[in-house]
C-alpha cells in the first residue's frame, strides 16, 4: 500500500501542475490530511480513502469541458499501471464519481463510509479560511463579481444551472458553502466543519460592514 500512495502523490502531483491554486496538488494534500484524520474515527479501508482523496480532482470538469469521464478514464489507467486490483479500482471511481456537490441529487443510497469520509474532507476544504481563500480565488479566475447588492443568491439550483452559474462570489455562500456544514456524513467532518462554518459567518458580517462603509 505505501507503494501505491506514494506513487500516486506523484502522479497527482504532475498531472496538476499549474492547475488553478483552488483545485491543485495543495488542495488534494488538504484533502489528503483530512481525510486521514476523519478516517481514523471510523471502521473503513484507508487504501481506498487515500486513493479516493488523491485523485478526486484530477481532471475537474469545471476545468475540462464539462467532462465527467475523464477523471474516471485518468484514474482508471493510472490505478491499472500500478497492479491495483479491480475491486479497489471500483471503489475509487465511485467516489469520484459521485463526491461532488453539484452532483448531490442523483448520489445512491446506502454509501460506503469511504465515500463519506472523502467527501466530507473535500467539503471541509471548500469552508472556513481556506475556503473564502479558494472562493475569491476561484472568482477572480472567472472574472466574477465579487459582489452586487442586486444580484440575489439563487437557492436550490438544478445540476444544469448550477454549472453554468456566474453569479457573484459573495452568493456562492449561500449558493452552497454555507449549506456544507448541515450535510457533513461523519461525527468529525461535522465537528470541523462547525468551525469553519462560523468562520465564514463571521467574515460575511465584516465584509458587509465594509462594503457599506459602516
Amino acid at each position: 500500500m505505501k507503494n501505491l500512495i506514494e506513487n500516486t502523490v506523484q502522479f497527482v502531483k504532475e498531472k496538476l501542475k499549474g492547475a488553478e491554486a483552488g483545485h491543485d496538488w495543495y488542495h488534494i494534500e488538504r484533502v489528503w490530511k483530512l481525510a486521514k484524520k476523519i478516517a481514523e474515527t471510523e471502521e473503513c479501508n484507508l487504501e481506498v480513502v487515500e486513493l479516493a482523496a488523491l485523485l478526486h480532482d484530477i481532471a475537474d470538469p469545471k476545468f475540462h469541458d464539462g467532462d465527467e469521464t475523464l477523471a474516471l478514464k485518468v484514474s482508471r489507467e493510472f490505478l491499472e499501471s500500478q497492479n491495483t486490483s479491480e475491486e479497489i479500482i471500483e471503489k475509487v471511481l465511485f467516489i469520484i464519481k459521485n463526491i461532488s456537490f453539484k452532483n448531490r441529487n442523483d448520489v445512491p443510497q446506502n454509501l460506503p463510509v469511504e465515500f463519506k469520509i472523502v467527501q466530507d474532507a473535500d467539503r471541509i476544504d471548500a469552508i472556513g479560511a481556506i475556503g473564502i481563500a479558494r472562493t475569491f480565488n476561484f472568482g477572480g479566475f472567472k472574472n466574477n463579481l465579487m459582489y452586487d447588492p442586486e444580484i440575489k443568491p439563487k437557492l436550490n439550483m438544478s445540476k444544469e444551472e448550477y454549472k453554468k452559474s456566474n453569479g457573484t462570489t459573495v452568493n456562492h455562500f449561500y449558493e452552497k458553502l454555507l449549506l456544507l456544514k448541515d450535510l457533513m456524513n461523519t461525527q468529525k467532518g461535522k465537528e470541523i466543519a462547525s468551525e469553519r462554518h462560523d468562520y465564514m459567518l463571521q467574515f460575511l458580517d465584516q465584509f458587509y460592514k465594509e462594503w457599506n462603509v459602516s
